[in-house]
């Protein structure tokens, strides 16, 4: 098992096989209708005896096909994008001495670094979302078939998450962390 999240994964497997075939049947009958099928007449009618609808029926028929091709592209760009929102937070007490910004993301290096150090740890990613004073850490870490949980969530919560709740200067961070199982072993390359 490569991923706990399965129904995500084939989630996007049928949507690209959907969107193969889509693009497939549509070239092919932009292909029939422009003639660069010789073995197909692009004069000639699909049905013989059917007349040829009005104009509004095709205009109706063109806007739900975009609408739908649109909510699709949504649909699939909502299915990589599953990060939450970060900000850039401002330290300051006092604003007129000076202002301090902090991207998350340069607030997460070095708990990441320390992260994939951990034994068993492949990889990791880390949000650090919302504002300073309502603050949500999302974690994923993508661990060795072998890898010890237990291990790391003690690492994480007597080494890491106090030393990152400490660097930010907060009392509490909520934390979420998902685990991924990869089928890569072996020394890794800091």
């Amino acid at each position: 098992m490569t991923s706990l999240n399965r129904p995500a994964r084939l989630n996007r497997t049928l949507l690209a096989v959907f969107g193969v075939l889509l693009l497939a049947a549509s070239s092919f009958a932009v292909a029939a209708h422009f003639g660069h099928l010789t073995f197909l007449d692009s004069d000639a009618t699909l049905a013989a005896t059917t007349a040829e609808p009005p104009t509004w029926a095709l205009c109706i028929v063109a806007v739900t096909a975009i609408v739908l091709g649109l909510l699709i592209l949504r649909w699939i760009a909502a299915q990589l994008t599953r990060r939450p929102k970060t900000h850039t937070w401002h330290l300051e007490q006092n604003p007129e001495q000076g202002i301090t910004e902090l991207a998350a993301n340069t607030a997460t290096a070095p708990f990441l670094r320390e992260v994939t150090a951990y034994p068993g740890v492949h990889h990791a990613r880390a949000t650090l979302a919302g504002t300073r004073q309502n603050p949500t850490l999302a974690m994923v870490i993508s661990t060795e078939q072998s890898g010890d949980l237990t291990t790391i969530n003690h690492h994480l919560d007597a080494h890491g998450l106090p030393r990152l709740r400490q660097a930010l200067d907060l009392g509490a961070l909520p934390c979420t962390v998902e685990y991924r199982f990869t089928t890569h072993t072996g020394t890794r390359a800091h």
